[in-house]
């Protein structure tokens, strides 16, 4: 597939929400996207003909020390708790450069891109570029994150692209795709189970990390539905904070859980152990 030029009308840089600078992203077909350069964060995906797809914060403090409530944060170098670094790595909280659009058969994808610092130094003694494509049109938004090691030494890492999916109520949905397959849970005491139900209801506060999970799952609603594949991330997290954890959550907005379910393209069960020079990527793509 060859890259063409790209036409004024596709892309702007502009201030977003308390003057952060976003990228709107706008496909022919009508389809849109928005980027913040801080966190590298996709906040908005609407596919052409429709409607809000993720679930974004009405109270996220847009903050450049704080991380963006909803859309899609970046998870790097850590995913959770589930090692020595701080929670969910750092590049959420960093400034990332845009690197420019292209159009291609599938609409218009963005590039953007950022790499170790002082700071980053002090957590991630290593060299690193962390590098987010974003693709937008049709019913379609594809999000593929790569990693290189430009440095001298092998170091590893755990990650995710932690997608917030907006849904008209959470009492009315389900996932399918996970039937039969075994879980971390670690609501509580972690413990390990295998779901039984055929389609995975939400009833309650549920954070599962699924291991070697399969590669389509598909979110269903009243009226609609949206298909979530993965590539390059071997692992899926289902979270959703319910109403006790969602009320202490200061940047989520009162009732907000009602609103949205976390179905995540992660790599951490096995960490990936990457050696100077090389490159990883996974993708998480989302058909409305």
């Amino acid at each position: 597939m060859s890259n063409q030029p790209v036409k004024s009308d596709v892309h702007s840089l502009i201030p977003g929400s308390n003057c952060l600078p976003k990228v709107v992203l706008a496909a022919r077909d009508g389809a849109r996207a928005e980027i913040y350069l801080h966190g590298g964060h996709v906040t908005s995906w609407v596919p052409a003909g429709g409607e809000e797809r993720l679930f974004l914060s009405r109270t996220s403090e847009f903050n450049p020390q704080a991380s963006i409530r909803g859309g899609v944060p970046v998870i790097f170098p850590q995913f959770g708790k589930e090692g020595p670094l701080p929670r969910h790595g750092f590049v959420r909280r960093m400034e990332w450069q845009f690197l420019g659009p292209q159009a291609n058969s599938s609409g218009v994808r963005a590039i953007f891109q950022v790499g170790d610092d002082e700071s980053s130094r002090l957590i991630l003694p290593n060299a690193f570029v962390a590098e987010l494509a974003v693709t937008v049109g049709g019913q379609q938004l594809e999000m593929a994150l790569t990693i290189h090691n430009p440095g001298e030494a092998a170091f590893s890492f755990t990650g995710a692209l932690h997608t917030y999916l907006s849904v008209a109520e959470i009492r009315d949905i389900y996932l399918s795709g996970l039937a039969g397959l075994p879980y971390l849970d670690t609501v509580g005491v972690r413990t390990w189970r295998t779901q039984q139900e055929q389609e995975l209801l939400i009833r309650g506060k549920v954070d599962r990390i699924y291991y070697n999970a399969p590669h389509k799952l598909t979110l269903h609603e009243k009226g609609r539905q949206m298909v979530i594949e993965m590539q390059g991330f071997p692992d899926a997290v289902v979270w959703n904070p319910w109403a006790e954890l969602g009320a202490t959550l200061a940047d989520l907005e009162p009732e907000g859980y009602r609103r949205m379910l976390c179905v995540e393209a992660v790599v951490t069960g096995q960490p990936v152990t990457l050696p100077p020079g090389e490159s990883w990527s996974g993708i998480q793509r989302l058909t409305a």
